[in-house]
């Protein structure tokens, strides 16, 4: 998969830009005239509007992509159905978004992990780019949770610290965020430890279950119906989550293992600032509305509906940090190399 970067013609860009100045003359209104590459504001949508999910039906990332179709699709008048095409953490449905005309007809929801993490565990030829993407809007923080068997014993960090055997742990695939924070926190630690990486939380918690694996890594929501038969040990967010206060986080335990999933709606790069801010009138209508509200609090997710620009530089920044952990603590990381 490799890097794409596109870059449009200055008359292109000059086109563009006398279309801003001329809505902006009229007030901002989205309607008359096209910047010469793409669909006009004035004809968007011209059909349905597809959006791109690379994870299997029935995970965070595609139960939030269809939550926000199913309210958009009345704002903006079109059926908006949801794709999924999962293989190595989005990349492939990231690839195939790349591809695609900049007339807004066709999203993704993407993951921070996709940009900020996965890079660091795969080739350089293999890494997706945010800065190859238009940026509609943020959307939410989605944090993880290490939970035990509760055959392990296992209720705190230093349970695991005490451990006299290699305990392993499940990860929702290589280069996620659920990779990431286990294998910081082990390393910080001193926890001997073995990965195993699944496709996904829903089998890492199968796994988890059976007795397969001793701990796993997974999201709030995708561990939410199985606290009972679990024992959480730590968030990895920066404070205690509002979903589960009493559970320590790792940095309150005294480690550096700070690790979120964000997520955001993108478009193929080129796509016209006017169809780009129609469809942020969309999305953040959407943001507003009691269905949505709830759908947030129903899955443990915190809102993180912020604009393009503080998404492309917090998950840069992040990739960065992540770099020098990784590289601080001496952690083989994925398939890098």
């Amino acid at each position: 998969m490799a890097r794409r970067r596109y870059t449009r013609r200055t008359a292109l860009i000059g086109a563009g830009a006398a279309l801003v100045l001329s809505l902006a003359a009229c007030g901002g209104n989205l309607g008359g005239g096209s910047n010469g590459g793409g669909q006009s504001a004035e004809a968007f949508p011209s059909g349905p509007i597809s959006v791109s999910v690379g994870q299997a039906p029935g995970g965070s990332t595609d139960l939030i992509a269809r939550a926000l179709a199913n309210i958009v699709t009345n704002d903006l008048g079109v059926p908006v159905p949801v794709v999924n095409t999962p293989g190595a953490n989005g990349a492939l449905a990231a690839q195939e978004l790349a591809t695609k005309a900049p007339d807004g007809q066709n999203l993704m929801v993407i993951n921070a992990s996709l940009v900020a993490i996965t890079p660091l565990a795969v080739p350089d030829n293999e890494a997706i780019d945010i800065n190859n993407y238009e940026v509609v809007t943020g959307i939410s923080q989605d944090d993880f949770i290490l939970v035990a068997n509760p055959a392990t014993g296992f209720r705190t960090v230093q349970d695991m610290v005490n451990a006299t055997r290699p305990i392993s742990y499940g990860t929702t695939g290589v280069g996620t965020g659920s990779q990431l924070s286990q294998a910081l926190l082990f390393s910080q630690a001193g926890i001997e430890g073995n990965a195993v990486p699944f496709d996904g939380a829903s089998d890492a918690m199968t796994a988890l279950l059976g007795g397969q694996i001793d701990v796993a890594g997974v999201q709030l929501g995708d561990a939410k119906t199985h606290l009972e038969s679990v024992n959480p040990i730590v968030v990895f967010s920066k404070e205690r989550s509002q979903y589960f206060p009493d559970v320590p986080t790792a940095v309150e335990a005294g480690f550096d293992s700070t690790v979120s999933q964000y997520r955001a709606v993108v478009a193929p790069k080129g796509t016209p600032a006017p169809v780009l801010d129609r469809l942020r009138q969309a999305f953040t209508a959407a943001f507003q509305s009691p269905e949505y509200k709830d759908f947030n609090t129903q899955r443990l997710l915190a809102p993180y509906e912020v604009d393009g620009a503080q998404v492309v530089s917090e998950w840069t920044a992040a990739r960065d940090r992540y770099q020098a952990l990784i590289t601080q603590y001496g952690i083989p990381f994925g398939d890098k190399g």
